[in-house]
């Protein structure tokens, strides 16, 4: 199942799902008036429960969605993210990599956008870097997670492009949240895809691309990270709770240095790509 958000003319949003090629429009479903998170709705029942209503008669007829346009798919939780997990991207940065976890960072969500919004460079750095990203998206509270059982606790995935002031982080490594904090320096979506549209292989196979002005800057499969996705669940959340809807960035095959006026986007095959210009 594929959910994606849209922000309407009042400044709400609008939940719709994906149906037989098309979208639908979760307020048009009997049951669904008041939607609750995209994470409520991945939950194996009410997941049945819509697949129900949209199988009903007289269920209106699936519309052309723009997913260009679609707004983040966060509207609840944390923003985690893993530093230097895929092992091209670590000799990029001519830097070891950590052998004990990844490099991780927690960041405010008021760095936020909706796909096809503009990046706004800050005039705190000369180098910033944008990143594509596989987002793990949790769809339970839970803490001390095994590494076996990460599954238990995801309702879904979604790209995400996370941006980065590297200059500052190559001056001081614990710059790491606030070289990551600026405004429109994170994009996740655009739509959240069940889990069990992926097995553990299709995940492993799964291409993340960072692409800018049309060409492929870095690709690598999720298999190419050093500290796999159940790892990642188990290290985050050791010793503390993560709420429903919070997302954990997976790491990056390799980043593009950006400049005002590129063209960036996040390519994760069969999740999503969110696309961005720069100024």
């Amino acid at each position: 199942m594929r959910l994606a958000r849209f922000e309407t003319d009042n400044g709400r949003h609008q939940t719709f799902v994906s149906h037989r090629d098309g979208w639908v429009p979760l307020s048009g479903l009997s049951g669904f008036a008041t939607p609750g998170t995209l994470v409520e709705l991945l939950d194996a029942s009410r997941r049945g429960e819509l697949a129900a209503a949209l199988d009903a008669p007289g269920t209106e007829a699936p519309t052309d969605v723009r997913l260009e346009a679609a707004a983040t798919v966060l509207d609840s939780g944390d923003i985690w993210g893993a530093g230097l997990n895929y092992r091209g991207h670590s000799q990029d940065l001519n830097t070891q990599q950590p052998s004990s976890g990844p490099g991780s960072y927690l960041r405010p969500r008021s760095c936020l956008i909706g796909n096809g919004e503009v990046i706004e460079l800050p005039g705190q750095s000369r180098r910033v870097t944008a990143e594509a990203e596989l987002g793990l998206v949790i769809g339970t509270a839970c803490k001390n997670v095994r590494r076996h059982a990460w599954r238990s606790v995801v309702a879904g995935v979604t790209a995400v492009l996370d941006m980065t002031a590297e200059d500052v982080i190559r001056e001081n490594p614990r710059h790491i949240p606030w070289a990551k904090g600026f405004d429109t320096f994170c994009s996740v979506g655009p739509q959240l895809v069940s889990l069990d549209e992926f097995d553990d292989a299709a995940l492993r196979s799964t291409r993340v691309s960072t692409v800018r002005n049309g060409e492929v800057i870095a690709s690598a499969p999720v298999s190419d990270m050093k500290y796999d996705l159940g790892f990642l669940v188990e290290y985050f959340t050791a010793g503390r709770t993560l709420a429903p809807g919070t997302v954990i960035c997976t790491g990056t095959p390799g980043a593009a240095v950006i400049s005002p006026g590129d063209s960036v986007s996040s390519h994760v095959e069969g999740v999503g790509v969110l696309s961005h210009t720069v100024k």
